[in-house]
């Protein structure tokens, strides 16, 4: 081989290592979305990649900071905007400062206002989403759960920001949205019911009640999505802010909520809260998406021990239970693992209790909207797994159906379903008063 054949070689074959090899060892991640969930519980900061990314983490005492080193990752303009997605009202993060700490690690130093907890972990694909890696920023001391029935009702700028929201999308998709309420006539809808309370049956003394309301999904969790962008996890909220203010308004009755604002609360976490607090009654509102838009209609669940009631229950169950995978928990953790027990112990007691308050709410549901099912249907839903608390998950609509996701936009739909859970939930307590308080789990 001459001399010039040689150097034609040399430079053909390194050209091959170039293309072949070292784009794959060179290029870093490519950030995809970043997200902020401030809550007064904890705040999640969310990295989404196009690939898993390594970190480490420490923390600093005086003044609060937690450190987190990015690997794989090189400073963007998009990381460079991370700063602008803290909100001021966010309970625990004051700022966060970004920059390139060495080739390939980007360093976060998030100043914080009040020592944290952090739970750092990463997510695999799933759903939508791509690689995410999570920072759950958790108060070193937090309160007593019993304290969100008690405490003063939370500033209006989550509800706000929740119909904010839903109006923004309202605006931009106008012209394309049908008829509101459909064939339903409009008045019949904004008649008030009468806010009498039905005859008690049990004349024993009367203490007050405390219900759990838990709007379904949440923060990472979007929950089901309409036809025209609509997310189950906003109409929910607005319903549950709804029902809520049903419910402080009547005699003998407190309210609490396991979100009142948008962010990711894990499925044990709400039967934890409902324990906790010692709820009477716990009621998750959800408005599921199937997999055809022709489903329509509004159903009412309760758990059950064995297999589902009906093929539909299943299904369902199996969509609700996945909340925590699309959400994200870090499956990892010792807590996780002891919460997964605690689910398995929900008693027959609990059961019958919750079907006898699913009845009148299915009824009252029947009155107003058309019904999937006209019998209240069971299947393993983990949310409803509360060893004491009776429980019932309202599928108050399918949002995937064209018609009905149009009607849960306007408020005064949405107040009417509100309206037939709390009627339900009070024909119930009239011939089940709850007489004794429990004690409450530790």
């Amino acid at each position: 081989m001459t001399t010039s054949s040689r150097r034609r070689f040399l430079l053909q074959s390194s050209s091959v290592v170039l293309v072949l090899g070292v784009p794959e060892i060179a290029r870093g991640a490519t950030l995809v979305a970043m997200r902020v969930w401030p809550a007064p519980e904890y705040t999640r900061v969310t990295l989404e990649s196009d690939r898993p990314l390594r970190t480490t983490h420490f923390m600093i005492a005086d003044p609060p900071r937690l450190v987190v080193d990015v690997k794989g990752l090189d400073l963007s303009a998009g990381l460079r905007e991370l700063a602008g997605k803290v909100r001021p009202d966010d309970p625990f993060i004051r700022d966060v400062r970004v920059a390139q700490y060495a080739p390939g690690v980007v360093r976060l130093v998030f100043d914080l206002k009040r020592a944290v907890k952090p739970q750092v972990f990463s997510l695999p694909p799933v759903a939508a989403y791509r690689d995410r890696l999570v920072f759950d920023l958790y108060p070193v001391a937090s309160a007593p759960v019993l304290a969100l029935a008690d405490r003063q009702p939370a500033p209006a700028a989550p509800r706000a920001r929740a119909e904010r929201t839903l109006n923004e999308w309202l605006q931009r998709h106008q012209d394309t949205l049908e008829q509101p309420l459909g064939s339903a006539r409009e008045a019949d809808i904004q008649q008030a019911v009468p806010q009498v309370d039905p005859p008690r049956r049990d004349r024993r003394p009367q203490r007050s009640v405390l219900l759990m309301l838990d709007p379904g999904h949440g923060g990472e969790d979007p929950g089901a999505t309409g036809p025209s962008g609509v997310h189950e996890k906003d109409i929910v909220l607005l319903i549950g802010y709804e029902l809520r203010d049903m419910i402080r308004r009547a005699p003998n009755m407190r309210v609490a909520m396991t979100r009142d604002r948008d962010f990711f609360v894990p499925l044990w976490m709400r039967v934890k809260k409902a324990e906790q607090a010692n709820a009477d009654l716990f009621t998750s509102i959800h408005a599921d998406g199937w997999y055809t838009p022709d489903a329509r209609g509004a159903s009412v669940f309760c758990l059950s021990q064995g297999g589902a009631s009906s093929v539909d229950a299943r299904l369902m169950a199996q969509r609700e239970n996945a909340a925590d995978a699309v959400g994200g928990i870090d499956v990892q953790t010792r807590d996780f693992q002891l919460q997964k027990v605690l689910l398995d112990m929900s008693t027959t007691a609990q059961i019958d209790a919750s079907l006898r308050m699913a009845g009148p709410t299915l009824q009252r549901m029947g009155s107003i909207v058309h019904l999937h099912s006209r019998q209240v249907q069971q299947a393993g839903f983990v949310v409803l797994k509360s060893p004491t608390v009776p429980s019932m998950l309202v599928e108050t609509a399918f949002i995937s159906n064209p018609e009905e996701e149009a009607r849960l936009q306007t408020p005064v739909y949405r107040k009417q379903v509100a309206r037939a859970i709390f009627e339900g939930i009070r024909e119930y307590l009239s011939t089940h008063p709850p007489l004794a308080r429990r004690r409450t789990m530790v």
